[in-house]
């Protein structure tokens, strides 16, 4: 019996390493410069920048780029006002073997559909290690308005998370 339960212990801690943001808190600062990572742009990006309205964050590996956008489409929907919503997407460049100029161009063919979204490079897995979010998936965090998380789900949003997820952004405009 004692090995049931330190193995169903194991694996519960084992798929628990990677898990969403806690609510409430304010993650580690990311900076992404240089072979870090960048903007689409070439300049630097910080997490700091997380303020003053309420941001949306997805962060994807390129393989699963499509998995919520659902949600991301729902979001554009709303058309909530850019001065109180904006969105990050960030890009986990290392997470594919798809090679970087291919990737940036399917960001360009992004950009197109998502013009207010800022666009991010993760060269190295930064976030994932920094934030912990889950490696080779699909992650979305809100942040308040003093970059604080509101909402954190990593892997595909179901239709009631979606709810959740447009609802968080309303009550907190």
């Amino acid at each position: 019996m004692k090995k049931v339960i330190f193995i169903l212990v194991f694996v519960l801690a084992v798929t628990n390493v990677f898990a969403e943001l806690p609510l409430g808190e304010k993650p580690p600062v990311i900076d992404l410069t240089g072979k870090i990572g960048e903007r689409v742009d070439g300049t630097p990006w910080s997490s700091n920048e997380l303020v003053g309205k309420v941001w949306v964050v997805f962060y994807a590996d390129p393989d699963e780029s499509d998995l919520n956008d659902p949600a991301a489409d729902s979001i554009k929907a709303k058309d909530f006002p850019e001065e109180k919503q904006s969105s990050v997407a960030i890009v986990n460049y290392a997470a594919t073997w798809k090679p970087n100029f291919a990737i940036s161009m399917i960001l360009k063919g992004k950009q197109k559909k998502f013009p207010n979204t800022i666009y991010v490079k993760d060269y190295k897995k930064y976030v994932v290690k920094k934030w912990k979010l889950k490696d080779d998936s699909n992650d979305i965090v809100v942040f308040d308005k003093e970059g604080k998380v509101l909402f954190s789900k990593d892997g595909k949003l179901s239709e009631k998370d979606i709810k959740v997820l447009l609802k968080t952004i309303e009550d907190n405009l």
